[in-house]
């Protein structure tokens, strides 16, 4: 009756809207109390499968960091931000909740905004997966809210033979908590929390494990619902055209260095702008707190005996992220106001909504001695996001789309000179569907000869719809607009719409105010086959490891791009850009990445190893090739090409595992060094290069890193445990973008020059450091635990230290350079992100089944920033949560 009760009070407090923040606690967490009280002395042992088979972390000849469900509920991480706190050597590139790009030892040549990286972005080179399925995605991996986990596994360096394309530099693996066969058990966990500078927090987490048959199958439900506060305000403001917008264009010319505005002209163009142009205010979105994010979810899992070796496991699960507003805020408003932090102003409605469904299926079993496991899933993701693109009507192209009359421009037609709305968006629509298969047979772990061996199967699809809605000038299918346009009055513009013939998403017009966009179909399919080798030269001290794994993959884009041009002028619909399906996007890519290791155990509890392995991610399209990179007489210099091919990696690791004093102090150490070879990265130069992405393989790195953990139980209550890392992360070489024009007389010659001025090698320079790597990152905790009459009670506190880093190669333009004004025109500006520090807290209780606990993060309140670009067109950062307070009760049955 008991359990039917608290059932019960879950399903109500759902109903009436509670929801809190933080994870749901099980049978596990009962565990974890147990391996934290006196009466357990030894460092709790952590089972992974980071070689496809169960063993302990501490016997992996590789840098792993593992963290069980109960210590990540004890540490009160539910997201993969909080997560970064105890994971040094992992850098997240954020534009946001579910937008952004992870980083493993520094392996990163810069990441910018978020628009069309569904279309151009390549893959990530970490690989993230929900128990056996793949969530990777170009600069939206998804933010899973961690409810109800096993563990999580991060597995640093290539792991191109186990885990193959996507885990080039590593792999981040949630593990599910599974059914228990008979045991009836849930727990209820909900916290809320107060923030500085912002609204509260509130989260629900519920769990219910059910043994339906005696030793044949069990369920078990996990639901959430997660609501952090906004704490960004969004401020009222104008946004008024400038005489040193990046775009003056309208042959208006300064008297004496003074505009008819009545104002200096501008510093970069020497130009001005129109007279008396409309100004554009937000006052009826301005808002405080407008950014908070919600994650509501659910799974359900079944696990079925069918004998004693065979089973089946079937796991349902769902996500719904909606993230209101921005993550980012400006240090100057969009009208060149200072904006105190904490605050931005945004013209238009910003959000994203990104909900997932997962399917996965397991089949474990025997053949003989031998264990065979088939597993498979298929995922389909939704995207809606809309973002404010306001500050892009200051740049090169921006007025193109917005104003008429002049001597230049879309539409000189018009007299007078006229500039509509500035006020502009983008918006994205992406429907991504990635199914797999696997098959994998494997010896028993007491053999002298191990190996595992299997084959995989992968489709991935994209559909991304991407609308620049940036188009101002009137639409001639709005009202009578087309006919007093042919009557020769007011010009108008017509709708783009997709190439004729070529596959749609949505097929016919654009919306009216769409300049630019894209539908474009890509994806891969993949199969491969792998295989792992371990024998005991010497049984239990001395094991050689050795694997291999064939790929083969197959890529295909479709689709179209259009934009508005001088075509568009009075007409209904235009804007035929180009046909991807006519450019014929297909490429093929196959070969061998492997692993070799040799592992020493001299002694008891104590690991050498050495680890030689290699890992790779698929290349991709840049949707077209272009004329690009004029010289002094406008001469192409340059063509970008239709696609980009893999890039490489090559590590070499020795390590130490080590445990001391009966398993009570447990230590590990490693260094690295590993060559990344034939980047691919992005570029996007409005002056130089076109105003469009494409990517191209570029320079290479040398990575060179040490890394140490460890976690001592000094005494029965008091546990501490940190790690550090130290990574030098240096380009090896120093390509250049070589003319590739038939007709240009620099043909075959690194581009120097473009329109007559200096052009700066995208690629960075011999020498200089990636981007995203700082030199130094650690963290400590510690926790104390004693006895309080029939209570438990624990105290713990933690330290997290990042050190500073950069955003871009290191010849990019600085952001924060004297010659940089507030317009920037390009979204790749480096910034050098400034080392911070944060610092938590948690005191707790607990008795029987129930725990209650007071939980402090980043309580020094810093607002360092993790993400600074110019990814909209004006300086912005992404701070670190402001400090929070929580409550948090939990109850276990």
């Amino acid at each position: 009756m008991k359990a039917r009760y608290v059932v019960s009070c879950c399903v109500a407090a759902i109903l009436s809207g509670s929801a809190s923040a933080a994870m749901a606690a099980d049978a596990a967490d009962a565990a974890a109390a147990a391996a934290s009280s006196p009466s357990s002395a030894a460092v709790e042992e952590v089972i992974v499968t980071a070689q496809r088979r169960d063993e302990s972390a501490e016997t992996v000849p590789m840098t792993i960091q593992a963290f069980s469900g109960a210590a990540l509920s004890a540490r009160n991480i539910t997201t993969f931000d909080e997560l970064l706190r105890i994971t040094p050597n992992i850098e997240f590139a954020n534009n946001g909740p579910g937008q952004g790009n992870i980083f493993m030892r520094g392996l990163s040549a810069g990441f910018a905004g978020g628009q069309s990286s569904a279309t151009v972005g390549n893959f990530p080179n970490v690989a993230v997966y929900l128990d056996d399925q793949s969530m990777q995605f170009p600069g939206r991996n998804v933010d899973l809210f961690m409810a109800d986990m096993d563990r999580v596994e991060v597995l640093e360096g290539p792991q191109g033979t186990l885990f193959g394309g996507g885990a080039e530099a590593g792999a981040v693996r949630y593990i599910t908590a599974k059914p228990k066969m008979n045991t009836y058990s849930g727990s209820v966990d909900a916290s809320y929390g107060v923030q500085s500078h912002g609204d509260p927090s509130t989260s629900f987490v519920a769990m219910l494990n059910i043994p339906v048959l005696t030793d044949r199958l069990a369920v078990r439900a996990v639901i959430y619902s997660d609501h952090q506060g906004g704490y960004i305000d969004n401020v009222p403001s104008t946004f008024t055209r400038s005489n040193n917008d990046n775009n003056v264009y309208f042959g208006i010319k300064p008297t004496n260095g003074i505009c008819p505005n009545g104002l200096p002209a501008g510093k970069q163009t020497g130009g001005c702008t129109i007279p008396n142009a409309a100004q554009a205010n937000n006052f009826s979105l301005a808002e405080k707190n407008f950014n908070p994010v919600s994650h509501d979810g659910a799974r359900l899992s079944a696990l079925y005996d069918i004998n004693n070796d065979w089973d089946v496991l079937i796991t349902e699960s769902f996500q719904n992220m909606d993230a209101e507003g921005l993550s980012s805020t400006l240090p100057v408003g969009s009208d060149f106001q200072p904006l105190q932090p904490l605050q931005t102003t945004v013209f238009t409605p910003t959000y994203d909504k990104d909900r997932f469904i997962n399917s996965a299926w397991t089949v474990n079993g025997k053949v003989g001695d031998l264990k065979l496991i088939y597993t498979g899933g298929y995922m389909t993701r939704h995207i809606n996001q809309q973002m404010d693109y306001t500050n892009y009507s200051r740049t090169l192209y921006g007025q193109y789309y917005e104003c008429t009359g002049g001597t230049a421009g879309l539409i000189a037609k018009g007299t007078p000179l006229t500039c509509n709305s500035p006020v502009t968006s983008w918006h994205d629509q992406v429907r991504n569907t990635h199914m797999s298969h696997e098959i994998r047979l494997s010896t028993p772990d007491n053999w002298r000869l191990r190996a595992v061996g299997g084959i995989f199967f992968e489709q991935f699809r994209i559909n991304d719809t991407m609308d620049f809605n940036y188009k101002t000038i009137p639409a001639c299918r709005e009202g009578d607009n087309l006919a007093i346009a042919l009557a020769g009055g007011a010009p108008c513009l017509g709708n783009d719409e997709p190439f004729p013939g070529s596959t749609t998403n949505e097929p016919g017009p654009r919306p009216d105010n769409t300049g630019f966009g894209e539908e474009v179909q890509r994806g891969y399919d993949q199969t491969a086959l792998f295989g792992s080798v371990d024998y005991d030269i010497i049984p239990e001290v001395l094991t050689v490891t050795a694997g291999t794994r064939y790929y083969d993959y197959t890529e295909s884009e479709t689709g179209s791009v259009y934009s508005t041009n001088a075509a568009c002028l009075d007409v209904l619909t235009c804007g035929h850009n180009t046909n991807i399906n006519a450019e014929n996007l297909h490429a093929k890519y196959t070969g061998f990445k492997s692993h070799f290791g040799l592992t020493w155990k001299p002694m008891e509890n104590t690991l050498l190893y050495y680890t030689f392995s290699q890992g790779f991610r698929p290349g991709g399209f840049s949707r077209s090739a272009r004329d690009k990179a004029p010289d002094e007489n406008g001469i192409p210099q340059y063509k970008t090409p239709l696609a980009y091919t893999p890039d490489t990696l090559t590590n070499n690791e020795i390590g130490l595992k080590k445990e001391f004093f009966d398993r009570r102090l447990q230590v590990n150490l490693s260094a690295y060094y590993m060559q990344w070879d034939n980047v691919q990265i992005a570029l996007y130069q409005p002056c130089c290069l076109g105003n469009t992405t494409f990517l191209v393989n570029g320079p290479s790195y040398v990575i060179k890193g040490l890394e140490a953990q460890f976690t001592a139980r000094v005494t029965d209550q008091f546990t501490l445990d940190g790690s550090a890392t130290y990574n030098d992360n240096t380009q090896s070489n120093s390509p250049c973008l070589t003319d590739n024009e038939p007709n240009s007389p620099n043909l075959g010659h690194c581009i120097t020059e473009i329109k007559g001025q200096p052009f700066v090698n995208p690629f960075g320079v011999q020498g200089g450091v990636s981007a995203y790597s700082p030199k130094f990152q650690g963290n400590l905790h510690g926790r104390y635990d004693w006895d309080i009459a029939s209570f438990k009670a624990f105290a713990s506190a933690d330290v997290s230290y990042v050190g500073k880093m950069f955003t871009q190669p290191a010849n990019y333009t600085p952001g924060d350079s004297p010659s940089e004004t507030p317009i920037p025109d390009t979204t790749y500006l480096r910034y050098e992100l400034p080392a911070y520090t944060t610092f938590g807290a948690a005191i707790g209780v607990s008795k029987d089944s129930w725990k209650l606990q007071l939980v402090g993060q980043n309580l020094g309140d810093s607002h360092a920033s993790t993400f600074t670009s110019t990814a909209q067109f004006i300086k912005s950062e992404v701070p670190l949560r402001p400090r929070q307070v929580s409550i948090r009760i939990s109850e276990a049955f």
